[in-house]
Formats: structure tokens, sequence, C-alpha cells
């Protein structure tokens, strides 16, 4: 086999020790039969359970895996981030560790790259999770394509391929916050997306809450666009002219029926009203000037602890 890989393959892995030996057997299988030089490199984002002993065993087994352990969790697209940093590969294709999206599918990925795509994102055929993942995740995918500007069915399926070119440009983005798959779409001039099979969970469990879902939410919305700072300002503007309009509804109203003491509630309501929009502008607000506050202080994203390569 070459010194340079042709591909190279990133899994993130938290907490995956039932799932990696299988993982591992059909990734080999798979890239051995495609014939061309491969590296495999995994990314230990901070398990606790045996995953770093496992992954430890499989470089000893087999020369094309490298192994990046993180000194604690840093969550998913950190650790392809350091993936991005290592991988030598002119096409570098993500995938979970969970075994829902199939290592199969790779040649397939990798076909369209050489086809003159710049990244291949993939969509989930008769996905098979729960009612409340699909319905987060339709959520996510109509947010992203707005902020991005490239409408596509599935921003949520991390078995993606991207060209080397692409990731260079990734590795020169040194924000503290991103989503990997919009980033890409920034730069990409070509981009596809293919359908892939999906598959049940069987081993482990999902590492995304609802928790961790609204906050990858609010990580597209102040991370790729102005757009909802721009929205709270026009809708700063709108409720002016509206309370603008209601006071002068109110002075008329006193002139032509006089004093009245009935409406005390329904104006109390109004109040409390505003007061919220007021307090949900200034989370917004909150948000972006957080941000601000991570990117000044500079602070490494990811520590690593131990390399494998």
């Amino acid at each position: 086999m070459e010194d340079k890989p042709y591909i190279s393959v990133l899994i993130p892995v938290l907490n995956e020790e039932e799932s990696l030996h299988e993982l591992q057997e059909r990734l080999h299988k798979t890239l051995e039969n495609m014939k061309k030089p491969y590296e495999i490199i995994y990314t230990n984002d901070g398990s606790i359970d045996s995953t770093q002993s496992i992954l430890e065993g499989f470089h000893k087994s087999y020369p094309t895996v490298k192994i990046i352990e993180f000194n604690r969790n840093y969550g998913q697209h950190m650790a392809l981030f350091a993936g991005f940093g290592y991988a030598k590969g002119d096409i570098i294709v993500t995938i979970d560790a969970d075994l829902q999206n199939p290592p199969e599918e790779i040649p397939k990925l990798v076909q369209k790259i050489e086809e003159g795509y710049e990244v291949v994102g993939t969509y989930r055929k008769q996905r098979k999770d729960s009612l409340f993942r699909r319905a987060a995740s339709m959520i996510v995918n109509r947010i992203t394509s707005k902020l991005v500007g490239v409408k596509l069915k599935d921003y949520g399926c991390m078995l993606r391929a991207y060209r080397r070119s692409i990731i260079d440009n990734i590795n020169m983005c040194p924000e503290s916050s991103s989503f990997i798959p919009a980033l890409a779409n920034t730069f990409a001039r070509k981009i596809v997306e293919i359908e892939v099979e999906h598959e049940e969970r069987k081993k482990g469990t999902t590492k995304y809450s609802l928790f961790r879902l609204l906050r990858l939410n609010f990580d597209l919305m102040t991370s790729f666009s102005l757009l909802p700072i721009q929205f709270i300002g026009v809708l700063g503007v709108i409720i002016a002219f509206l309370g603008l309009a209601f006071a002068l509804f109110l002075i008329a109203r006193r002139f032509i029926i006089g004093p009245e003491v009935e409406g005390t509630f329904t104006l109390f309501g109004i109040l409390f009203f505003f007061i919220g929009i007021q307090i949900f502008a200034m989370g917004i607000i909150g948000e972006y000037i957080g941000r601000i506050y991570q990117e000044v202080r500079r602070r490494p994203r990811f520590i690593i602890k131990r390399e494998l390569l």
C-alpha cells in the first residue's frame, strides 16, 4: 500500500464499545474491496467505557488505523475537526460509529467525488429513528437550508464525503463553534446529495438529547447568519408602530367615550407580551455576545491527550 492514502475515513467515537468490532470489520472489508490506498482515523471523544482499549487493539492489528484521543468530551464536530487536521487523503469520508449508516455505502460517495463533485451529502432511506428524532431533524434541515442557501434533504446524516480542497478550507476556520456540513457547503460549488441505506441502532444509545438538538439549532442560527438579530430589529420596528397605533387608539377612545376602568387586565396582558418579546430578543443578542466572548478568549477548541498514528 502506498504511503499516501487516497481515501481518509474519519469516525468520531463516544462510548461505542458495543459496535466498534463490527464497524471495523465492515469498514476494513469495504475499503479493501475498493483497491485504493486508505486510512481510518478514529477520534475518541472522551469515552468512559472500554472504547480506547478497543481502538488501541485496532491500531495494533490494522496498519491503516490511526487513533486520536481527547482528554474529555468536546462534541462530534470537534472530533471531526481534529480528524481533518490529520487526514491525508484526497477524498475524506465522515461516518458515525453507531452503524446506522452502513460502511458499505462509502464506495457510492467516493464515486460521486470522482465524478467531479466537491461535497457529497446523503439522505437516509426509510429512516429508522423515532418520530421525535425525525421531526427534530426536519426542523434542523429547514433552518440550515435557509441559513446556508443550499437546500438539502438531510443535513443531519454524518455519512458524507469531501474533496481535499474543501477540507483545506475548513481547516483554515478557527471558530470555536461550527456545524461542519453547513460550513463545507459555504465553500463548495458542486454539491450533490444521494440516497443511502439507514439501519436501526442495535447497540448503544443515541448521544443526541433534546437539549443537544436545541443547542445545535442555536449554533446554526448564530454561527452562519445574522438573520435572527436582523429579525429582532425588524420585529422591534413593527412592535413600535403597533404600540404607537394602540396609544393613538386609546387617546381617541378617551375623547369619544370618556374615562373608563375596564380593560386594565387587557393592558397588563399586552404589557407582559411585550416584556416576553424583549426578554427573547435579549436572549438572542446575548447568544451572539457569548459567541464573541468565546472567540476573543482564543482558547483551544480541543485538547488531544494521545495520538497513535
